[in-house]
């Protein structure tokens, strides 16, 4: 099955190999580097609690040595060639992924192949990669701006994996074996959960060779088991409080939304756009240019497949705390209440497509795109209908998600707060 679509003198495809996996891609002439990722429908929301963590483990332990290459030859297979070699972990997905240069496509995929398929899982790398993880947990836990998300999650979604730290605990960490590993490998990575995503100097039926050549064989075995569903309603209002031996105090407050399915997505990103991206926010330009609450202040979104959550950060005096969270509700309520004035709107929008637009000319960029646009919506969703859909945003259409996400008895609130 291909199918082809033209953006800007770029060129969309995608085949569907025999045993289901997913090869799309995107050839923009112009460039000379290909960034290509190997994307798995699986994260840590897959986890039970006793196995929290082992999709970021796995993601770690397959740069340590497979059938054909040992950590060093791994580390060397593309940074020899100037490319470049990395994955990620997020709550759905796990991606591995290369950047290179037109002429050393082959060896990428070959590569990336050799991580996903065949990494051995040997017992003395599992000891020592397991205290490295441990380390970065360490450090997360060390950085409260970084930290304080995790608690927030957890305070989102209090009875589901969702609500599990990508990272894991300690406890897990130190408990996982090589066969933990070789099983959750054989139940989740499956051929129709995984997704072979590639954009720039790339044409793509020599791409669908190589991948038929190294992932062809990958038996489509038995039906994976669906996912939890995730909850759509937040949990009534939380307040949660940490004390860390800090100077600032951190704050994060926030709500569930909707999923990158929710025909409101679109106005629900404009209104976090208006609300807590950039220098020209509302948020920002309140708690911190009129009253001088935070040095750091943001919104964010965060739309999943089934669900999704909105928030706010804010780093500040712990003397300030109560009032800079007046003044994030009392922003809220005034969308609820108010229209948002037509120039700030267009402005906003402008913001948003300008950005989108400027991601393009990063060929990561648009593998990403093409990668988690597939797992989510089976098709590469166009930059113009994504901009299409921003600008027929209406002021009706963000008060009416305002007032149906900002209530405040649904909010959790967690707080680090520095130790006396």
């Amino acid at each position: 099955m291909t199918a082809i679509s033209h953006e800007r003198a770029s060129v969309y495809r995608k085949t569907v190999l025999d045993n289901g996996i997913r090869v799309v891609s995107e050839t923009i002439p112009h460039v000379r580097s290909v960034s290509i990722g190997v994307w798995a429908n699986v994260g840590s929301r897959d986890e039970d609690v006793r196995e929290n963590g082992i999709s970021h483990f796995l993601e770690h332990m397959v740069f340590k040595g497979t059938r054909r290459r040992n950590g060093r030859q791994i580390a060397q297979s593309l940074e020899s060639l100037g490319g470049y070699l990395n994955a990620f972990t997020s709550k759905e997905q796990t991606c591995f992924y290369a950047r290179v240069l037109d002429a050393d496509v082959a060896e990428a995929v070959d590569v990336l192949s050799d991580l996903v398929l065949h990494a051995t899982f040997k017992r003395t790398e599992v000891d020592k990669e397991r205290l490295v993880v441990i380390e970065e947990l360490k450090n997360a836990e060390d950085d409260p701006e970084d930290i304080i998300h995790d608690y927030f999650e957890k305070a989102l979604f209090p009875h589901h994996s969702l609500g599990y730290p990508i990272i894991g605990t300690e406890e897990n960490l130190r408990r996982f074996r090589r066969g933990d590993l070789v099983s959750h490998v054989g139940r989740h990575y499956h051929p129709s959960r995984i997704v072979i995503a590639a954009a720039g100097s790339i044409r793509h039926a020599p791409l669908v060779k190589l991948v038929e050549r190294y992932f062809g064989k990958l038996n489509s075995g038995d039906p994976i088991q669906e996912r939890r569903p995730g909850p759509v309603r937040g949990v009534r209002r939380s307040l949660q409080v940490y004390r860390r031996p800090i100077k600032q105090a951190h704050t994060t407050l926030g709500t569930l939304a909707y999923s990158i399915h929710h025909r409101d997505r679109y106005p629900l990103l404009v209104l976090n756009a208006l609300l807590g991206e950039g220098m020209s926010s509302r948020l920002y330009q309140t708690i911190r240019e009129q009253f001088g609450f935070a040095y750091s202040v943001y919104s964010f979104v965060n739309l999943l497949s089934d669900t999704g959550f909105f928030g706010v950060y804010i780093g500040t005096d712990q003397k300030n705390i109560e009032k800079a969270i007046g003044l994030v509700h009392k922003e809220l309520r005034n969308l609820k209440t108010h229209p948002v004035p037509a120039a700030e709107l267009k402005r906003t929008k402008s913001q948003i497509k300008g950005t989108m637009m400027l991601g393009l000319e990063n060929m990561s960029s648009r593998m990403m795109r093409l990668g988690s646009g597939e797992l989510y919506f089976k098709e590469c969703v166009s930059l113009d209908s994504v901009l299409r859909k921003v600008d027929a945003v209406t002021s009706e259409a963000l008060q009416r998600v305002a007032n149906d996400l900002f209530d405040e008895r649904r909010f959790s609130t967690v707080v680090i707060r520095p130790t006396r």
